[in-house]
């Protein structure tokens, strides 16, 4: 488990590495090629690799760090039952969106984000929305938990449905909420990643890429909840330092590259990531307090497997 840990630890750090060196080729190289010039041999490399491999890096370096804590933290189980429907529903998606452009409206990729799948999709495109729809889904669930516990409410809303489809909600909002800076970001900065195939209305999207995000993240996060059951996500505030971390230096990934590439306009899609985003992230974390020894009894982990995927367990 140390081992794990370790290697979640690099992960994690590689990720957010890479995403600086990614924002500093994007910033200080592509306006100034001189500036590459200037710099020893091991940095001229460091910036060829940010600007050429980079987008690659840090998704597949993130999705590793994801599922060494979720596979630590949660187990096999909760891992491997969220993990498969994300890459299965949001590749689907996917697909459907760039062969009919339902449900995100018309677009396509570009090169850069690593080999496509059926020459539409890059393969990192998928583990981009497990492994932030996992750290947002984790957030809300432990921060419910914690809101119930605080409350003196156990007996009526942890573990219940409503606390489950209250999970759902806010980590769709919070998923989208990463798309208003994403989305500006990879499509309409100099240097682009995918591109949309008509005008959107929504500062160069579509509403419907909105709605399409709401959609893709409720399905693939309510599939994972009826493996999961309605077994309230016990995490303290010290055990969500991952799932906080992944979800903000994603969202400041794509505001910095807004806010500094693109027009003032940008700054209110820029605002509603963080009000619909960042704030809730950081409330939800707090909320989820520290655990005491009765509130891990049985749960997470530890708890026994479901026979089915639709037993509600106690």
């Amino acid at each position: 488990m140390n081992r794990l840990l370790g290697l979640e630890r690099v992960m994690l750090a590689g990720h957010v590495v890479s995403m600086v060196f990614g924002l500093a080729g994007l910033l200080l190289v592509l306006p100034h090629p001189d500036f590459i010039l200037s710099l020893p041999i091991l940095g001229q490399r460091a910036f060829q690799w940010s600007l050429m491999g980079g987008g690659v890096g840090y998704m597949v370096m993130a999705a590793i760090a994801v599922s060494c804590y979720a596979y630590r933290v949660l187990g096999s189980y909760r891992w491997l039952s969220f993990m498969l429907p994300a890459l299965v529903i949001s590749l689907s998606s996917e697909l459907l969106g760039t062969s009919t452009g339902f449900p995100f409206g018309e677009y396509r990729y570009l090169s850069g984000l690593g080999y496509k799948i059926a020459g539409l999709v890059p393969f990192t495109i998928p583990l981009s929305w497990f492994y932030l729809g996992f750290s947002v889904y984790v957030l809300a669930g432990a921060g419910l938990a914690g809101l119930n516990r605080r409350l003196g409410r156990a007996s009526a809303l942890t573990g219940s449905w409503g606390q489950v489809l209250g999970t759902i909600a806010l980590a769709a909002v919070m998923l989208t909420a990463w798309d208003f800076v994403l989305d500006p970001a990879m499509s309409q900065a100099p240097m682009k990643f995918w591109e949309f195939l008509e005008a959107g209305s929504f500062f160069g999207m579509p509403y419907r890429n909105i709605s399409g995000w709401l959609a893709t993240g409720v399905l693939y996060m309510g599939t994972a909840s009826l493996f999961w059951g309605k077994q309230p996500v016990n995490l303290g505030r010290s055990q969500l330092t991952l799932p906080l971390v992944v979800y903000l230096v994603n969202v400041a990934f794509g505001a910095v590259i807004t806010l500094t590439q693109l027009d003032r306009q940008f700054l209110f899609p820029t605002s509603l990531a963080l009000v619909l985003g960042v704030v809730p992230a950081i409330a939800l974390w707090w909320a989820a307090g520290p655990l005491l020894p009765r509130d891990t009894e049985g749960c997470d982990r530890q708890a026994p497997l479901p026979t089915s995927p639709l037993e509600v367990r106690p």
